[in-house]
């Protein structure tokens, strides 16, 4: 099954896009793979994409802010203030890229629910307008998410469970 085939991507009314994927990792684990910098360097970024500068300070009104390095060697840096930090079930945040196609910042909603040890994280992104979902739904978003998240179930794996990397 491919990184576009494990999350699931809809797109409702007019401003949403709504991505879930289900890893095999409690809630806790998953909840710290999104917000310690020690984590996020491990995954965040489509393959061939690494951060490297991230900088978290959570709590209500905190800021984060991560700069990624693609393989060409160009940049990409994005940041935000969290609206929300409910450990381990619900992160809401806002987003903005330095050098960003569309005005506005972008509302961040990720919920994780946990059944049985395995966590499905839902993301919920609502963007300033019509028109800036519209250019972010050109972009290759999808393949890029899948294959950041394909990292991220990798890392969690190995710590939830780190017979499985042995075998």
């Amino acid at each position: 099954m491919s990184a576009d085939e494990r999350l699931h991507v809809a797109a409702p009314g007019d401003r949403e896009i709504v991505m879930s994927r289900t890893f095999n990792a409690p809630a806790n684990l998953v909840f710290d793979a999104l917000t310690q910098p020690a984590l996020l360097t491990r995954w965040y970024g489509a393959r061939g994409w690494n951060l490297v500068a991230c900088t978290v300070d959570l709590r209500v009104g905190g800021r984060y802010r991560f700069v990624s390095r693609g393989p060409d060697g160009a940049e990409l840096a994005q940041s935000g203030t969290y609206r929300e930090v409910e450990r381990p079930s619900r992160l809401v945040c806002t987003e903005v890229f330095d050098d960003q196609s569309y005005p506005g910042e972008t509302l961040i909603a990720q919920d994780l629910t946990e059944l049985a040890g395995t966590t499905t994280l839902t993301s919920t992104l609502r963007y300033p307008s019509p028109e800036a979902r519209e250019i972010v739904l050109r972009y290759p978003m999808t393949r890029g998410v899948g294959q950041s998240y394909d990292r991220l179930d990798a890392v969690l794996t190995e710590l939830a469970h780190p017979q499985e990397k042995q075998l």
